[in-house]
């Protein structure tokens, strides 16, 4: 079975580290740096390049505000982001199931 005959993964999505950032991101309104940092084990650099990438093609939004003093990077899902990640999981689930 070769992956042309599914009509190609969204490597994008694909590469392990981003789809369990998306996997949280798809069940949550919104989450911030620190907390995708520590639920996902990357460090920052890693977490940072990752989110990047999302953001670049248009899968995430940032939204970057201070709680007090403190600076906060929060990041949602945009519907862009929501159809790639849903249509990656039909297409795994067809592939697998």
């Amino acid at each position: 079975m070769s992956l042309e005959s599914h009509g190609g993964i969204d490597k994008l999505v694909h590469e392990p580290a981003r789809l369990v950032i998306l996997s949280y991101l798809a069940f949550a309104t919104s989450a911030d740096f620190v907390f995708l940092m520590n639920e996902t084990g990357l460090t920052k650099g890693n977490l940072s390049s990752h989110m990047s990438k999302l953001e670049d093609a248009g899968y995430v939004e940032v939204r970057k505000q201070f709680v007090g003093k403190i600076p906060q990077t929060q990041y949602s899902l945009t519907t862009v982001g929501r159809d790639a990640y849903n249509a990656y999981r039909d297409k795994m689930n067809g592939i697998i199931g």
